[in-house]
């Protein structure tokens, strides 16, 4: 008996009710791979697994939402499995809370690995035999760095001492005069251990991001590219920087990590399917 023909909107209708899939990185892959040991976003059993087009391939696993917030538990669970890949391959990190759900979705994966190898295939030429290590700096205490930027501003400290004991309805204007010098003093001392600190590891980088500084006591918060052979090398001069300020100053130090402030593939799916 012949086969029964399958219509184009059977086709669509069995697409559709394929799972989506979440993807987590690209990577160069000749054959297909699966990650029993780390936990998809989400939960439940669905293995991480990839889908491949040549010797592209998306790290994925299946998915039942279209959408997934950015709480600490997602985040952690694309980031792990990001960690978990890194341990066999150089990887292409794509953003967080890419999901292919429209229609098959492994089609659609496909089409955006054949449709971008050349950007893919270039990206992860840039980042073989590196990985991404990241430093912040902070002042152990501030009141150590404002004393200390108080004797470097002979100007800041006669106004301050000018201003004590006096009502501060009658020098609400100094206040204000002393509170800008004060901060814009702060901020040129910032940047200028900063620039301490990265001009002793830069050298020993492919590529340096100084990120946004986020609290008051910090110093720097900046991510070093750096060739896998030379990581020992960054480790050892970042223990001097210890040596060196680590009386004032606090290094939380992490790495190696997936380059994410070198890379960030962005996927919009109407775009790659022409729409």
């Amino acid at each position: 008996m012949a086969p029964t023909p399958v219509s184009a909107q059977d086709r669509d209708q069995r697409h559709m009710s394929e799972p989506g899939k979440y993807v987590y990185c690209i990577v160069r892959c000749t054959e297909d791979r699966s990650f029993d040991d780390v936990s998809p976003i989400g939960g439940g059993t669905s293995e991480v697994h990839t889908v491949r087009c040549g010797d592209l391939a998306a790290v994925v696993s299946d998915c039942a939402l279209s959408q997934y917030e950015s709480t600490r538990v997602n985040m952690l669970a694309h980031e792990k499995v990001q960690e978990r890949v890194m341990q066999e391959f150089f990887l292409l990190p794509v953003r967080f809370g890419t999901v292919a759900n429209s229609g098959s979705s492994v089609d659609a994966i496909t089409s955006l690995l054949r449709d971008r190898q050349q950007e893919f295939h270039g990206l992860l030429a840039d980042i073989a035999g590196k990985s991404e290590l990241g430093l912040k700096a902070l002042w152990k205490d501030e009141k150590i760095a404002f004393q200390e930027m108080l004797s470097e501003r002979q100007d800041i400290k006669r106004l301050r001492d000018s201003i004590a004991g006096r009502p501060p309805a009658a020098t609400h204007f100094e206040r204000i005069q002393l509170g800008e010098m004060v901060k814009e003093a702060l901020d040129q001392k910032r940047a200028a251990e900063a620039e301490s600190i990265m001009a002793r590891l830069r050298p020993i980088s492919v590529a340096t991001v100084e990120n946004k500084i986020l609290m008051d006591r910090m110093i720097a918060n900046a991510a070093f590219l750096v060739e896998t052979k030379r990581e020992k090398e960054f480790d050892s001069a970042v223990s001097r920087l210890d040596a060196d300020m680590g009386a004032k100053v606090q290094f939380k130090y992490v790495g190696p990590v997936p380059p994410y402030n070198f890379v960030n593939i962005i996927v919009n799916w109407n775009k790659e399917e022409g729409a």
